[in-house]
């Protein structure tokens, strides 16, 4: 079994006694032995405040839904929101009740989930009031070798993708606060507590833990793989799987003919996946209570598989064979269409480059940002495909 940066803790306790301490966590936040950060952080030092991205740190929060401050019953710590419609902040306000922040919550490796940018926000915020911010690292799940997609461009940043990362990006989240640290010069108080045993060719179930999902719609690791490539479809009017059993893993609505797009994607040969038609009818979200048509995706090669260039693949295929097919307004008046902020770039939109001219494109921008966060890997052993 791997071990996360919170089973490392106690071996690390001097960096955190006699410190007040404020939590950014999820309940992902848990020991190998499933006891959660905030007891460790409760009962073995002065937890004096948790800070609340998207969900909760009790994951009591619908995805969207708006947080306020209350206090933990089970603690009696103030909780404080990161996920406020007027900002996804740390305010001077809150900083004044820590001397520290920690963050632990597991990632999902993939530049669309906003957990990391929480994470980034607050440690820009801690770096201007001086307080020192503490990563108690957890591994990539879909492994710390592989790059794909394209960088995020200046003027798409957005909740989404705040960073010019690839899609899948390859650290973990004590690397990628290393590098943005370093890059953006914030000169953070930034501490990593590492994981270890951790190689970096190990993908989720490699690592003999256990899958606690980090949000409602991200169930298992296969569905984390797929996510990569098919939370594009957020972006247009086809169901991504919400309200299903399968998130991210059946695309569809009511006007795609599912035994068709499914027989158009398995010819295309695509490595590690093979394609489904199946039916569904959505509990929540898009096309709720109606029946869709579509394809579920089955992994048959985890290593093989591109689940970015899958995703893009069978977009493409869907905008050309339907009419139907549209990407949907701006979420606000004179922002973006959510597929440019998914795709970092006006590109899915505009049709200014063929398919595999802008799939080539990708591999070449992942090749460069490979190359770059080589620098800030903390885990090197065994760094191999």
């Amino acid at each position: 079994m791997i071990r996360n940066g919170i089973d490392q803790i106690m071996q690390n306790a001097q960096l955190f006694k006699g410190k007040r301490i404020g939590l950014i966590t999820t309940p992902t936040g848990l020991t190998s032995d499933f006891v959660s950060t905030i007891q460790v952080l409760h009962e073995h030092f002065n937890l004096a405040a948790m800070f609340s991205p998207e969900h909760g740190v009790r994951g009591d929060q619908a995805a969207g839904a708006q947080i306020e401050t209350y206090v933990d019953p089970a603690t009696g710590v103030p909780v404080y929101s990161l996920y406020r419609k007027d900002s996804k902040r740390i305010s001077q306000e809150m900083l004044d009740q820590v001397d520290m922040v920690v963050y632990d919550i597991q990632d999902v490796g993939v530049r669309y989930y906003t957990f990391i940018y929480t994470m980034l926000y607050a440690l820009e915020d801690c770096a201007k009031a001086g307080k020192e911010f503490v990563i108690l690292d957890r591994i990539n799940p879909l492994d710390g070798v592989t790059v794909e997609g394209n960088v995020l461009k200046p003027g798409f940043e957005s909740f989404v993708g705040n960073y010019p990362l690839c899609v899948r990006y390859g650290l973990t989240v004590g690397e990628l606060a290393t590098m943005v640290n370093e890059q953006k010069g914030w000169n953070a108080k930034l501490h990593v507590v590492r994981c270890e045993g951790w190689e970096r060719h190990m993908q989720f179930p490699e690592t003999g833990n256990t899958w606690v999902h980090p949000s409602l719609n991200m169930p298992r690791f296969e569905t984390a793989l797929l996510y990569s490539g098919t939370c594009l479809f957020e972006g247009t009017n086809l169901s991504e799987g919400r309200g299903t059993t399968f998130p991210f893993e059946m695309i569809g609505a009511p006007f795609i003919d599912g035994d068709k797009l499914a027989k158009e994607m398995n010819e295309k040969k695509l490595p590690g996946v093979r394609f489904r038609p199946v039916y569904f009818q959505p509990t929540t979200s898009k096309f709720q209570g109606e029946l869709c048509s579509g394809v579920q995706l089955y992994i048959t090669d985890v290593r093989v598989l591109r689940p970015v260039e899958t995703g893009i693949t069978l977009l493409y295929t869907i905008k050309r064979g339907y009419e139907k097919f549209a990407y949907l307004p701006p979420v606000k008046e004179n922002s973006r269409p959510f597929i440019d902020l998914l795709c970092g770039d006006k590109l899915y939109r505009e049709d200014s480059i063929a398919l595999p001219e802008m799939l080539e494109q990708f591999r070449e921008e992942s090749l460069t940002f490979a190359k770059l966060k080589q620098q800030y890997h903390l885990y090197h052993e065994g760094d191999r495909k």
